[in-house]
């Protein structure tokens, strides 16, 4: 594929979902969009690596499903790749949702990449919603968009902009964004490349001016994130292919340690899951090999003050 780097992430991810929505039962979370953003090539293209792959992810799989290839795809995508973005989706939406019934007025994707929330919700009328994310990987997003000729909806912004670099509210401001109104965020697959002073800076960014009940939904790593090799190595293949990447994990945290750089930014953890409770309310009762990823939680965090 000759996509730019941003866009090919953003296409793995995509077909995870697109993937999952075609081949598992029962679905943990039914992205029936994703599909639209690939074109079917490209779809085969990843499938095709993925396939390759399984010596890397497991010689004893290899040796053990040979040359069946849809077997192999479907272990490789329910053991490596599946898991944490589909789960995540999963508890973001539910999340959002609730928020929305509860007030928010605007909901923030940092990191859009594919995301399809706001084609799938598109009766969401009274939510703006902002997309940020690249520059490049936004223009592929509104080019994929008009291939496949969905519309864009009118209370969906794009902000084209690095976030994690270009620590600025201004762009946001700029297409609308209302400091006054109940905002909620999500920031999903992104903190394990911040530094710690990074991901405070931007937490405190975000939130000094927003109004109480404003929140953000994230995904984080413990401690045991460079240490623990995970089921078939994965935790430990999830690493080495961000390094191979260009893309270093560096971060990760005790819940007790995020749970005070939080409160300085006048933040509580109204909700965190564990990867076991991530089991419990994703996983439980599958009879394929979908499970939570190891040392990966997700967080709910809301601001508690003025």
């Amino acid at each position: 594929m000759k996509n730019n780097e941003s866009s090919l992430t953003s296409l793995v991810s995509a077909f995870s979902r697109a993937y999952h929505a075609k081949e598992d039962r029962p679905l943990i979370f039914n992205d029936y969009v994703a599909q639209n953003f690939l074109l079917p090539e490209e779809y085969q293209a990843i499938a095709t690596n993925m396939t390759n792959g399984i010596a890397f992810f497991s010689p004893k799989m290899a040796e053990q499903l040979k040359d069946d290839r849809n077997a192999i795809l479907k272990w490789v995508t329910q053991i490596q790749l599946s898991p944490t973005p589909l789960a995540r989706a999963a508890y973001t939406e539910k999340v959002v949702l609730r928020e929305c019934q509860l007030g928010a007025e605007q909901y923030v994707i940092l990191g859009a990449g594919l995301d399809t929330f706001a084609w799938r919700h598109a009766a969401l009328t009274n939510v703006t919603i902002f997309e940020v994310d690249h520059p490049s990987t936004q223009a592929f997003k509104r080019a994929r968009l008009r291939h496949a000729g969905i519309d864009n909806s009118p209370h969906v912004k794009f902000i084209a902009m690095d976030f994690t670099k270009e620590l600025s509210l201004d762009k946001l401001v700029a297409a609308g964004f209302d400091l006054s109104k109940k905002t909620v965020f999500s920031m999903l697959g992104v903190t394990y490349y911040l530094t710690k002073e990074i991901f405070q800076q931007l937490i405190m960014l975000l939130f000094q001016d927003l109004p109480k009940g404003s929140s953000i939904i994230f995904d984080i790593a413990d401690e045991q994130l460079f240490t623990k090799a995970g089921i078939f190595n994965r935790v430990q293949n999830m690493v080495q292919m961000a390094r191979a990447a260009g893309e270093q994990m560096v971060y990760a945290s005790s819940i007790s340690d995020l749970e005070k750089l939080l409160a300085n930014e006048h933040l509580l953890i109204y909700e965190h899951l564990s990867p076991q409770a991530i089991q419990n309310q994703f996983f439980a009762n599958r009879t394929d090999d979908l499970q939570a990823f190891e040392t990966i939680h997700y967080i709910h965090a809301v601001k508690n003050e003025w």
